[in-house]
């Protein structure tokens, strides 16, 4: 009960944020301000403290690096492939393969699993954001561009992919706190404060503002006449299988096969590293998705049952783990 108390909130207001958006309390039009808002305001302003605060070498641990990528390859593979050869196409089938590794590690884990563990967590996940965002999407968004012929289409869909990362303002924010943190200088007091105000109002506005998301991609899909897929069709149970449940034993078994090799893998990170794998998929996906002109009624579909069974399933983890 005391673990059910701590998660509760968190997944409550997400809720709060759903039944805004659905009952147009919050305007639909409104969601994109406030995805703006936490993604390059306060988001920016929690990672930078974190980065300034996390020592450079943790935050480029090699065997942290080295169990998460290996571990989101060794996932994406049973999600990409099956799609494939299904006759769903490379774009379809990477971004499955997406959704089910990427995990809302920003907006949801940093402070679930900092509530849970404490703020020592910081560290791994930083470097799981770091490895999902610039090389895991990469990977994706190259995988996607399979279906086109031709050597310029794919290094132009390469150099798309580095632009996309490029303007996701969160490395920006992990890597210039980290810089800052070599320093040892101290911010100045007025500035320490206004990111301090930013970081404290991410954890609320950012788990409203999946609520608000998860809402709005579902009114939008039905009302272009595409509304996400039950629950129980397509490939839907087997991509949030993956998700939240083989994600997070995969972490797990890779990170333990560390710890008896020797590896320097303390135990508590490898607690954080699957929690955030157990963590529900995060909803850019479903934007990168819509971009690209993949079947963004699948990708919602997944992003709904795993927040939806996430609830239970992160739960369990945490009882298990914590």
């Amino acid at each position: 009960m005391d673990i059910v108390s701590v998660i509760i909130p968190f997944f409550a207001l997400v809720l709060i944020g759903y039944l805004a958006a659905r009952s147009r309390a919050l305007p639909l039009e409104a969601v994109a301000g406030l995805n703006t808002y936490v993604l390059y305001f306060a988001l920016s302003a929690l990672l930078f403290r974190l980065g300034a605060q996390t020592p450079v070498l943790d935050l480029l641990d090699p065997t942290l690096l080295g169990v998460w990528l290996t571990a989101g390859l060794l996932v994406m593979a049973p999600a990409v492939l099956p799609a494939v050869r299904a006759g769903r196409g490379w774009l379809d089938g990477s971004l499955g393969g997406l959704i089910a590794i990427l995990p809302n590690s920003g907006f949801m884990g940093l402070p679930l699993i900092a509530a849970l563990v404490g703020a020592d967590s910081a560290g791994p996940i930083i470097t799981t954001l770091l490895v999902d965002i610039v090389l895991m999407q990469s990977i994706a968004i190259a995988l996607s561009q399979r279906d086109h012929t031709g050597s310029g289409t794919a290094l132009h869909q390469v150099g798309a992919a580095m632009r996309r990362v490029a303007r996701n303002p969160m490395p920006w924010a992990i890597v210039l706190g980290a810089a800052w943190g070599v320093t040892g200088w101290r911010l100045a007091g007025p500035v320490d404060d206004v990111l301090a105000m930013l970081a404290d109002s991410a954890t609320p506005v950012a788990l409203f503002t999946i609520g608000a998301v998860l809402a709005r991609q579902q009114m939008r899909a039905r009302e272009a006449g595409h509304p996400p897929a039950g629950l129980l069709s397509s490939d839907i149970p087997w991509l949030t299988g993956l998700k939240l449940v083989a994600h997070p034993l995969t972490v797990w078994a890779l990170g333990w096969a560390a710890i008896r090799a020797g590896l320097p893998l303390p135990e508590s990170a490898l607690v954080v590293l699957v929690l955030v794998a157990a963590l529900p998929s995060a909803t850019n996906a479903s934007m990168l998705a819509e971009r690209l002109g993949a079947d963004n009624g699948r990708i919602a579909s997944v992003i709904m049952a795993s927040t939806a069974i996430g609830f239970a399933s992160f739960t369990a983890a945490v009882a298990l783990l914590v």
